[in-house]
């Protein structure tokens, strides 16, 4: 009877011991399965870091390259539009530097035909005599000169008149830089084609 219940005891104690070595085995799986999620969220949170930052470089590329071409356009535009001829008198100067004094505006008054006005009008506060109110009149306004010097008077033709102004410099491509009074509607500052131009002409004193 003793023996029997010694057997008893040995299986019961056994058992139990089989029961806990199943369960620290299993323990570990279960962390290892754990950690293997843990594994992936970290790699999944890694890649879309790294997209995010390659999508944030092709932004910063593709913003940089627009700024160069617009930089690069400016750079022409200047290019096209700064005097490269600086052949002309004080008194040519003073031309040009009082026609900038109304760049955007209109100070004639005239609602219409007012390039020759302007032109008069500046010719007359620099100290010259001067030549009406009709642009093509100018073509025989003082003495001609061979090109668009700086602060010669420029008289273009256009169809039905002509236009007026002063030469503020030339552009690469030898058209003239001219300041002029109706420039869309305002005193503006352009390049014209040379081939529009009739004559350049001084003032005689």
């Amino acid at each position: 009877m003793r023996l029997a219940k010694t057997r008893m005891t040995i299986l019961v104690c056994s058992a139990a011991l089989i029961g806990l070595t199943g369960s620290a085995i299993a323990r570990p799986g279960h962390h290892h399965h754990k950690r293997g999620h843990a594994v992936a969220a970290a790699n999944s949170a890694h890649s879309s870091a790294t997209n995010s930052d390659q999508r944030y470089a092709f932004q910063r590329d593709d913003w940089k390259r627009r700024q160069s071409r617009v930089t690069l356009s400016a750079r022409r535009h200047r290019a096209a539009t700064t005097p490269v001829s600086s052949v002309g008198s004080s008194s040519g100067n003073d031309l040009v530097a009082e026609a900038r004094k109304y760049l955007g505006t209109n100070p004639t008054g005239r609602r219409s035909l007012w390039c020759g006005a302007f032109m008069d009008m500046v010719l007359r506060r620099t100290g010259h005599k001067g030549g009406g109110n009709l642009a093509l009149a100018y073509a025989h306004y003082g003495h001609r000169v061979a090109g668009p010097q700086v602060g010669a008077i420029a008289v273009m033709g256009r169809r039905g008149g002509g236009h007026v102004g002063v030469v503020a410099g030339v552009d690469p491509n030898g058209n003239p830089i001219i300041v002029s009074g109706n420039h869309n509607h305002s005193v503006g500052e352009s390049v014209y084609p040379r081939g529009r131009i009739v004559a350049y002409v001084e003032p005689n004193n």
